[in-house]
């Protein structure tokens, strides 16, 4: 397995040991979700195109593709579900969705958050705090997350971790000369790379990246550089220098992965215990046994294939498209020629 093993003591009880009870069969199916697309100063026209869809909207940074953020929550597009959020599916079918050992440790909250940015400018230099931290101030889960750089613009880089390990009062000297790019280690990016990005270390996606991100399901980013840009009111956005010091992981430590095979079928991307991601390249016909008792999110980053679920209906599947399998669905059928990006727990 390739980059694996980055286990951390970690528990949350949310959920009682006993599982409720399932009172509603849901019938095996794939879900696709409507688009719920973010503009945002840094946003460019790659989603678009990577889509094949025509917006009337510019400056559109993410696509949230599979989502149970509050107020952000994917709702299916299609089917008997239609209007649903993944939300209200969790809370009707429960371990059907999700799997049981899933259900139990997180209840009706989905685990994953799963987008694809297009970085036309420089993010902003942002970390995300650990669980423990998280839970204590904001009473939630941290951000770890990791990134497929699906297209890179000709001397596209990105920032993650440190350069040379420095000391927290180091930190705060570098913020205040404005000098802290200075310390953080940049990587020029090619279409493959991947990049694993733990809770505490410092990053931002450079501009010319088009790329898939997986994370725990998080929105809590404290910023610490901004390259002094304003806001649409004219502002320049917020910065967390204090509320970062105490997250941030101040040692050299770099999980950039661009050597790996390149073979049809499936290959193991990232184990951990936060999420595993999968890489598979259909060609032609290809049988995918689902996680055991957990969903799985498929997101095709190339080409086009269909899918048999056991059913006598057939799901497509195309270049931008995501869709969420349920834990009642065992196996499928691929048909095509497509490389595709999975994700579950």
């Amino acid at each position: 397995m390739i980059l694996q093993n980055f286990y951390v003591n970690l528990h949350f009880d949310l959920e009682a040991e006993n599982m409720p009870a399932i009172n509603e069969i849901l019938r095996p199916q794939l879900f696709k979700f409507h688009l719920n697309l973010k503009s945002v100063l840094w946003g460019g026209d790659k989603i678009a195109a990577f889509k094949g869809i025509v917006l009337d909207r510019h400056n559109v940074g993410e696509s949230w593709e599979i989502s149970g953020l509050k107020n952000h929550e994917s709702v299916v597009a299609e089917g008997e579900h239609a209007g649903t959020t993944l939300r209200q599916l969790i809370t009707r079918y429960k371990g059907q969705v999700v799997g049981n050992r899933v259900y139990r440790k997180y209840g009706n909250e989905f685990p994953l958050l799963v987008k694809f940015i297009d970085a036309s400018k420089d993010l902003s230099v942002q970390v995300h705090p650990d669980d423990d931290l998280a839970r204590r101030r904001h009473n939630c889960r941290g951000k770890t997350e990791m990134w497929y750089i699906i297209d890179a613009g000709q001397g596209a880089s990105l920032l993650a971790g440190m350069s040379r390990t420095i000391t927290p009062k180091e930190y705060l000297q570098h913020m205040a000369n404005g000098t802290l790019l200075d310390v953080l280690a940049r990587h020029y990016t090619h279409e493959g790379d991947i990049f694993f990005l733990p809770s505490g270390r410092i990053h931002s996606i450079g501009a010319g990246n088009l790329l898939l991100e997986v994370q725990q399901s998080s929105d809590i980013t404290y910023r610490v550089y901004d390259y002094d840009r304003i806001d649409s009111n004219g502002k320049p956005r917020e910065l967390h220098t204090d509320l970062a010091l105490d997250a941030i992981d101040f040692t050299v430590s770099s999980d950039c992965l661009r050597h790996y095979p390149d073979r049809a079928g499936k290959i193991s991307l990232i184990n951990s215990i936060f999420f595993d991601v999968d890489r598979i390249m259909v060609r032609g016909d290809y049988l995918l046994r689902t996680p055991h008792d957990a969903f799985l999110c498929m997101m095709c980053i190339d080409g086009s294939v269909t899918i048999d679920h056991g059913t006598s209906q057939l799901t497509s599947l195309r270049r931008g498209e995501s869709v969420l399998v349920p834990a009642c669905v065992s196996a499928l059928n691929i048909k095509g020629q497509a490389t595709i990006i999975t994700a579950t727990v």
